[in-house]
């Protein structure tokens, strides 16, 4: 199976298969609890329906590893005030509060023809708009 590097950073190792699935490799300073933070919170929006964020595919975590779907390509030309409109309607609509709100963690998706939000390893989970209030 080809896979291509995406980044390969202090906090993380990414890259794409074949198949355009995304491996996250999780490392560095409290890597357990970023690990457990990103996958719990995808797992919430996914609950919650959100569509504009990756779906959990795999997890092994005792690696600080998953490979989750793919949510398009990097949006370098989107504007600080067009990310803070998308990360409002993810709590809004989804009571996601993400942690690291600046346009380097926004992609643009060709399939669903929208900007999607990544990087959720730190973000809160708050409680779900739609409900009696339970996270």
């Amino acid at each position: 199976m080809s896979i291509e590097p995406i980044k390969d950073g202090l906090r993380s190792h990414v890259r794409i298969d074949f198949y355009g699935n995304v491996h996250k490799r999780m490392r560095g300073s409290d890597v357990e609890k970023r690990y457990a933070r990103e996958v719990e919170v995808l797992k919430v929006l996914e609950e919650r329906g959100c569509p504009y964020v990756p779906k959990i595919l795999e997890e092994h975590p005792d690696e600080f590893y998953f490979v989750s779907t793919n949510c398009g390509r990097p949006a370098p030309q989107l504007s600080k005030q067009k990310a803070d409109k998308l990360y409002a309607a993810l709590e809004a609509d989804y009571g996601v509060r993400h942690l690291d709100a600046e346009p380097r963690n926004i992609t643009y998706s060709d399939k669903l023809g929208r900007f999607c939000i990544i990087d959720f390893e730190l973000a809160e989970i708050l409680p779900d708009p739609h409900s009696s209030g339970n996270p």
